[in-house]
């Protein structure tokens, strides 16, 4: 007996659309066959006209928990990402107090069970100080290591050449980086005081957050995993110059790879007259050709994955001044959402779509038995009908935050359903009224 049939669906999974029907039973995918029907089974949806992918695999987030909850916290944001079809996601450090051990990295998987409405996994975030930590790290308590190699939200800078180098050398798991150069940063920042004051406008966001401060950081996060021999993941690339670092092709075999986040694949520069501070974030929204060129790399396999970097702040927080608007916006809810309207508009295959959001990021993190539609692995589904359209309006949200930067967008699909481990996440516009999600384990 089944505990969930899903009949006449078309899946998207491993480079093929296939029609095929799912069973899943004790939280994983029991059967994947041509007909299931006659099955039984203690419940039956027919997902005809619905296409079933694997559930995204969100590999950055910040979910704001603890000291920051105001902003976020983990039950509301998990709450919008599986409403968003994200089934899985991986938390970064820079909360209070900072994630830079395994005491606070164990405080966060004891706040997230019971809590997270999706999968889980969180960060241990590297300092100038805490490389025996991250030389005793076992490889199954985080999803990876989080450099900041360019000051952002919270003070986690590693700035010092020789920590760095060190992080380098002994990481046993993942690096993932976040690269902008800060004294660069910093003498534009003075350079924009100079010329307006404090009233910068936001449209200088990119100017100040350069695409040479980008290169300088990101070309030295390279230099020196090439040094090491080190598992790099470049974080959100926002330029066509950084492109440059990285292989094009499949992921298997890489030792470098690199993420794009939808904002970046969406937004460009000319956005910041409309939306002002609700698209400051780090690295900045840049030019458009920089946005097509990233969108380009997707498809060539220059870029791995696609993420959210979801970031919540309160509204309140955005109102400000540039210099004192937090930079960050909430994604989670409608990053599937938009990166299917690159399908719709001929941008993206559904194929390459599943391979950057489930495939690759199970891979590149070594994730077990998640990220596929194969039998035996846990049952993380989206099905989304392509043929429905989904506005956001500031009801439908269910950030903590209460906005969005696409609030009034209408969008060319909808999330229908989100099963996480085989339990109805959400469906149908309504959160699911148990919390599935589980700690994740990884193939290392």
């Amino acid at each position: 007996m089944y505990d969930l049939l899903i009949l006449n669906a078309t899946l998207v999974n491993e480079g093929r659309l296939m029609q095929a029907d799912v069973a899943i039973a004790n939280q994983r995918i029991a059967a994947i066959a041509s007909d299931l029907s006659s099955a039984p089974a203690k419940q039956v949806m027919d997902a005809t006209g619905l296409h079933l992918l694997p559930g995204m695999i969100d590999d950055q987030v910040h979910f704001r928990e603890p000291g920051l909850t105001h902003k976020g916290d983990i039950a509301t944001e998990s709450a919008a990402a599986v409403a968003g079809g994200i089934t899985t996601y991986m938390e970064m450090p820079n909360v209070d107090p900072l994630t830079i051990n395994v005491a606070a990295l164990d405080d966060k998987y004891q706040r997230a069970a019971g809590r997270s409405h999706a999968n889980f996994s969180f960060y241990l975030g590297a300092s100038n100080n805490n490389i025996e930590e991250i030389k005793n790290l076992d490889p199954q308590a985080a999803c990876g290591i989080k450099v900041f190699m360019g000051a952002s939200t919270g003070d986690m800078l590693v700035d010092n050449p020789a920590s760095l180098d060190a992080i380098f050398e002994h990481a046993a798991i993942l690096v993932a980086t976040h690269c902008e150069d800060t004294p660069l940063i910093s003498a534009n920042e003075a350079a924009a005081r100079e010329q307006y004051g404090e009233d910068v406008p936001f449209s200088e966001h990119p100017n100040i957050r350069s695409e040479e401060a980008c290169w300088k950081s990101s070309s030295y996060a390279v230099a020196l995993a090439k040094k090491h021999n080190t598992r790099l993941h470049v974080l959100h690339i926002t330029t066509a110059k950084e492109l440059e670092l990285f292989e094009p092709g499949a992921l298997k075999g890489k030792r470098i790879t690199a993420e794009a986040c939808v904002h970046h694949l969406w937004f460009s520069q000319d956005d910041y007259a409309r939306l002002g501070a609700q698209i400051k974030c780090n690295p900045a929204v840049k030019r458009k050709e920089d946005r097509d060129a990233i969108l380009q790399a997707v498809t060539e396999g220059r870029i791995d994955v696609i993420a959210t970097d979801h970031a919540p702040h309160t509204w309140e927080e955005k109102q400000r001044s540039y210099f004192k608007a937090p930079a960050g916006l909430p994604l989670v809810q409608h990053a599937l959402p938009s990166l299917l309207d690159h399908y719709h508009a001929g941008r993206l295959s559904l194929q390459t779509l599943v391979q950057k959001v489930c495939h690759n990021p199970a891979d590149a993190f070594e994730v077990k038995d998640r990220g596929y539609l194969r039998e035996g692995y846990f049952a993380d589904l989206v099905l989304v009908d392509l043929q429905a359209t989904s506005t956001v309006t500031k009801e439908s949200i269910l950030y903590k935050c209460g906005w969005s930067p696409f609030e009034g967008h209408t969008f060319n699909s909808r999330i229908v359903t989100t099963l996480v481990n085989g339990g109805f996440a959400w469906h149908e516009g309504e959160l699911g009224k148990n919390v599935h999600g589980q700690r994740i384990t990884f193939d290392r």
